[in-house]
């Protein structure tokens, strides 16, 4: 019996961020909410593009297919659309062969407050606006950036997500002693190193690596018994931490029971350097100076904590 939607792992993704919405937005922007209505009624069999999230979505969604008795993972379309005019990105995703059956259409109203009505752990969305205003109520949510991503490898079957680290998965404490010290490094490095065993508290998305990290455990359950069983998630995190300040790192992971593949403390080595030979489908970072120069790596900016105000 598949999971209650209470237990799975809910991701409400935007049109916005599934599709490239480039051209329609244009419409909208130029031609007015007429124009726009016919241009999709004209067009409403023309599959979208594939956005940002999509090779994300993608990957997840077949999470489902490893384990058919579960079905632990749910994608929910929430758009700002009205369902007249959102019925193109249904008619996409059927296209495109999601597994996304449930929607939300606002009709230009905010959609982030039907969020816990889903159960979402985490709302991606191309609005900045959306973006901030469901983080100020408490929701995890993402905006993907354009990051000029030009084409997913179809015989690439696994997931790579990839986090940094504060502000992402731990909460901005940390941060804010760097801030607060006028960039001092000094004082930064003594601060982490003094609290070096105690963990920091969670992060917004915290929850997201947490469920996947359950995921990726049942993953190992199932290549015990299996084999031949490919295993599809695979998580990073990649932080401007360096030595000592890692060890703080590796002490909230432990004190949360999350393990993660690999890790890359790069003091302030440019992260495109690893993030372009690691390659994840999706990368979450809370400040955008490491976000927009990224060439083809889909990747999430979280407006949370001191580094966003």
């Amino acid at each position: 019996m598949p999971y209650p939607i209470e237990k799975k792992l809910v991701i409400a993704v935007a049109s916005s961020a599934l599709f490239d919405l480039t051209e329609s937005d244009s419409v909208f922007r130029q031609q007015g909410e007429a124009k726009y209505r016919e241009y999709q009624e004209r067009n409403i069999d023309k599959p979208f593009k594939k956005g940002v999230a999509f090779p994300f979505i993608k990957r997840l969604l077949a999470l489902n297919a490893s384990f058919p008795e579960l079905k632990p993972v749910e994608v929910i379309l929430i758009s700002r659309n009205s369902p007249e005019t959102g019925e193109r990105a249904f008619r996409s995703i059927s296209h495109y062969g999601l597994d996304i059956s449930r929607a939300c259409f606002t009709s230009g109203n905010p959609n982030f407050k039907y969020l816990p009505a889903f159960n979402a752990t985490l709302f991606l969305s191309a609005n900045p606006g959306d973006v901030r205003e469901a983080m100020n109520c408490g929701f995890a949510a993402g905006r993907v950036m354009d990051t000029h991503f030009t084409e997913d490898d179809e015989n690439d079957n696994e997931l790579r997500i990839a986090f940094d680290f504060d502000g992402v998965l731990a909460d901005d404490s940390s941060e804010k002693v760097y801030q607060e010290s006028g960039g001092n490094l000094d004082t930064y490095l003594n601060h982490e190193k003094e609290l070096a065993d105690k963990p920091m508290q969670e992060g917004p998305m915290f929850n997201l690596l947490d469920k996947i990290s359950y995921y990726q455990t049942l993953e190992k359950e199932r290549r015990e018994k299996d084999p031949s069983y490919r295993r599809i998630l695979k998580t990073a995190i990649v932080t401007a931490r360096n030595a000592p300040a890692h060890e703080r790192v590796i002490s909230s992971l432990k004190n949360w029971g999350i393990n993660v593949d690999e890790a890359f403390f790069l003091g302030g080595i440019d992260k495109n350097r690893i993030l372009t030979i690691l390659k994840p489908h999706i990368f979450f970072d809370d400040q955008i100076k490491h976000l927009d120069h990224l060439n083809n790596i889909p990747s999430v900016h979280i407006p949370f904590g001191v580094a966003n105000r």
